[in-house]
This record gives structure tokens, sequence and C-alpha cells, in this order.
């Protein structure tokens, strides 16, 4: 085997490339990140917050459960305070993005906070204050009183950020103090199960504990990404670190800073993605783009003229790829904005008019499953269901509303269709292949006729805890 000098395989790239082009020159490595680090090196913050936990029950240590042998040695060595209200400190980090002491950091560096200090590079400390907070993204504002104006970071445009660019990061690891480390953007677009605003820019910078709410910057000195999670079986940097992109961020800081919390945008419709299955189903040319699951009833999607079924192709201008983009693209759209959409209806397109409004927040309820009742008949062989009709005995059992109607799941035969897709008990079938069931015959001859017309999908409605989702499954 014959080995190429860089300048002979450097000649023979060239020459392969048609006449008059030039092969694309990567930015080399910096020679030194020593005055990018000293120039922004002052615009980041180390965050200490103190919470105070409950005392403990009389006898008993905290987080040592009753009669432990450990209970007296801790008794023994705490003495009368062990009980006692105790103070817990965390560290973090974050960075000033105004000179008169606005600070952004992730909240989950602050939640729960009863004192906020944050530490100055040059070792000034500062009470500061809670502006707003979103758990949705993991980001918070903070304010403190400077005697004068502090050193600013910019925010950069996330998106122009490729796989390959170098970056740095700098934040107070393990409390170490004001760290830098470097690396490149390894990824884009991760999603990592965080929230429904999964879109995470993934990086090889050195990322440890108590660099959470730190800056990512790029070699232009521009914050592109606020350094939030790691993934790490040891709770040390593996190379793999998670920043939120800085135009997510830019936008809900802007909204916590007039308004104290996030307007975010909403059309009253829920999505999911298109599998190969449902576009087989559905008879879509491609994955690509959002299907609509539901509706909710008077919103705005709804006034538009959006249905069921429709598959959102573009909203206000910008194409979706997939259902991910969808939540995002509404959240950062104004409130009160008229945006056209576009989705494709039995194959063909429709340009809807619809006006965002602001999405109410409020505290989600978590679902409470119900008690398993018996499997009665008729089981569907073909897709492994049980299904019952739904009466008031099924109602109180599922928790199921009355506005709900369709055919209830009871049962399902493990290693079947059904199982695969993940159907469950308390399942409601609302429809199939587009057509209203109130009954299991419903469903069995709906799915009769299709197997005699040779369709090997059945599109299936389902209401699970009250929300809406499309679910296909093979025949065959």
């Amino acid at each position: 085997m014959r080995c190429l000098t860089a300048a002979g395989a450097a000649l023979l790239v060239a020459l392969a490339l048609p006449l008059g082009e030039m092969p694309a020159q990567a930015r080399g490595t910096p020679d030194s990140f020593a005055d990018l680090s000293a120039r922004l090196l002052p615009t980041v913050v180390n965050i200490a917050t103190t919470q105070t936990l409950k005392a403990s029950q009389p006898g008993q240590v905290a987080n040592l459960p009753p009669g432990s042998p450990l209970d007296d040695l801790f008794k023994d060595l705490l003495g009368p305070k062990g009980n006692a209200p105790r103070h817990v400190t965390s560290l973090g980090s974050g960075f000033i993005i105004d000179p008169a002491g606005l600070i952004v950091t992730n909240n989950h560096v602050i939640e729960d906070a009863d004192q906020v200090t944050v530490t100055l590079n040059d070792g000034e400390l500062l009470p500061a204050k809670i502006v707003g907070r979103d758990a949705k993204t993991d980001l918070a504002l903070l304010k403190v009183s400077p005697r004068k104006p502090l050193p600013a970071a910019h925010f950069g445009d996330s998106e122009t950020a490729r796989i390959g660019d170098w970056v740095i990061a700098i934040g107070n690891p393990f409390g170490l103090g004001s760290t830098v480390t470097a690396g490149i953007v390894s990824a884009r677009n991760r999603i990592i199960n965080a929230g429904e605003y999964d879109d995470f820019i993934q990086t090889d910078a050195p990322i440890n504990r108590g660099n959470s709410g730190g800056p990512l910057f790029d070699m232009y000195g521009n914050v592109i990404g606020v350094n939030s999670a790691i993934f790490s079986p040891s709770g040390g940097s593996v190379g793999i670190g998670f920043a939120i992109p800085a135009n997510l961020v830019r936008a809900v800081v802007e909204q916590i800073r007039q308004y104290g919390a996030p307007r975010r945008g909403w059309i009253g419709v829920r999505i999911q993605q298109v599998t190969e299955d449902i576009a087989d189903a559905l008879g879509l040319p491609t994955e690509a783009g959002a299907l609509v699951a539901d509706v909710t009833a008077n919103g705005p999607a709804a006034k538009a003229g959006i249905e069921n079924g429709d598959l959102i192709t573009a909203f206000d201008g910008r194409l979706i790829a997939d259902s991910r983009a969808v939540p995002r693209i509404v959240a950062d759209t104004p409130i009160g904005k008229t945006v056209a959409v576009d989705v494709l209806r039995k194959g063909k397109k429709v340009t809807l008019h619809l006006t965002v409004q602001r999405l109410d927040e409020g505290p989600a309820q978590p679902l409470r499953p119900g008690k398993s009742v018996p499997a009665p008949k008729p089981k569907l062989s073909q897709l492994g269901l049980s299904l019952s009709v739904i009466d008031g005995g099924a109602r109180t059992q599922y928790k199921l509303k009355s506005t709900v109607q369709g055919v209830l799941v009871t049962d399902v035969a493990p290693d079947s269709p059904a199982a695969e897709k993940d159907f469950r008990p308390g399942d409601v079938i609302v429809e199939v292949q587009k057509q209203p069931v109130r009954t299991p015959e419903d469903v069995a001859r709906r799915i009769d006729v299709d197997i005699r017309r040779g369709k090997k999908v059945e599109l299936m409605l389902v209401s699970r805890g009250g929300d809406l989702t499309y679910i296909a499954l093979r025949l065959t």
C-alpha cells in the first residue's frame, strides 16, 4: 500500500475537481484560545444558590429510613441539631447579557432557591433576584445591581453553527471557579427528551457539573448556546454535552425581560410524526410534514378550517420537515399575527389562514391509570385487540370523560401488531380509516372490508387520556 504526502493528496483532489473549482478550505485549529478567553471570561459569572430543606421527623435523620443503624450514629455526630432545617448550597454558571446586570442561566440552577448569589469574574459577590424563568426550556433570567456597567456577552446566530466548528465553553465546573474548555460542534438538532422544545447543540467541549447555565461561544466570541445537560454514566464529562441554541434562548429571554414569563404562540392542534405506516395508510408521497391528530374546538386552527388528518407542510412560509418543528415555530410566532398554513388534504394542497393566540401554560394534570377489567369479546385476532362498548362502569374504571366516544380497548395480546404499536387497556378507538366507530362490531366490520380490499395498513384515531393520536397498524 502506498502512502501519499499531504501535498500529493491535495494535488489529486484538485485534479479531480472540474476546471475552475477549488477545494473548500476548512478553518484550521486556532494557535491559541488565550485572546478570546481573556475577552470573554469577564462576561461569565458563577452562581450559588441556597435552599432550606425541611426538618426531618423527630428521632430520624433526613434521608435515612426509620430504625436505620446509621440513625444513632448521625444523631451522635450531629447532636440535637440533626433534626433542624438544613441549608443546602448548589453551584452553577451564567453570563451577562446587559451591562445593567441582567444574567442568563438555567432554570434548574436556581429552581427552588431561597437565595441566589452571583460572583463576578473579579471576585465581587452580588445578590441576585429572579426576573423570571421558564421550566419548559430550562432558562432563567437574573438581575444584579452592579456599582458600574458590566461587560456583556452577545448572542450569535445558532443556525449558522456547523458541525465541526470550534467552540469554547466557560463555566464553574465542580465549584472550582471560571474554567475554559474547548471542542467542536458535534451535532445539531439533538433530541434528548427534555421537553417539547428539544433542539440541542451537541458538543465535545468538556462540560461538567457546575457548567450548567454557562455559555457556549463560537470563535467570534458570540454565544451560540447555553450549556444545559451532559450524557455521562460516571457524572463527569465523556465528551457529550448539550447546549440550548442561542436563537431559542434569545427569544425566551426577551419575553421574560418584557413580561416576566414566556409568551408562546398557540393554534389549537395536536400533531404527531408521520411514520412509514401512516404515510402508507394515507397515501402520502413522503414522511415529511406534521399530521394533525386533534383540533381544539373554537381554537385558531378550528376557526381557520384545519381538520383531523390534515398534513401541515408549511407554516408562515417555513417548510415543516417533521412534527418536532411545529411546536417550536408556533411558539416563536408573535401573538396576534395572522399566518398562512399549507396543508395536504386528500392529496390536494390547501392554504388556510389563522391568527396565532397565546398559549395558556397552566400546570398539566398527571394522568391516573385506571383499574383493569375483564377482557370482553370479540377479540380481533388480526390486530391483537380486545374491545368493548363504553358504559358507565368503563368510564369510571378508566376515568373517561363523557365527551369521549368510541370503542374501548380492554386487552392487548402480547407480541401482536397492537402491542408493537403500544396500544394499552383504556385506549379508545374513535375512528377506523377516517370512519367513526361506536361498537366492537363497527371496528371488526371496517377491518374485514379493508382486508378484502387488499389494504395492508389500518389507520386508527385513538383517544388516550383525552388526547387524540393516529396509530397505523399493519394487517399483514
